[in-house]
């Protein structure tokens, strides 16, 4: 039975683990985010109540 000889298969998990954990990582943390984060500190909040129309 072919299924049985490792020989093949395991060379095809071995390069697949190989592009699942070198290249696909590389290629996602090469996008940059269009907004980037800034710190909350950094934000000045205004805290103001809220008139609500129906009241």
């Amino acid at each position: 039975m072919p299924q049985l000889n490792p020989a093949p298969w395991f060379s095809i998990l071995t390069f697949s683990w190989l592009i699942f954990l070198i290249v696909i990582p590389t290629k996602i943390l090469s996008h940059i985010m269009p907004n980037e984060p800034i710190h909350i500190s950094a934000i000045y909040h205004m805290y103001e109540s809220w008139d609500w129309p129906w009241q």
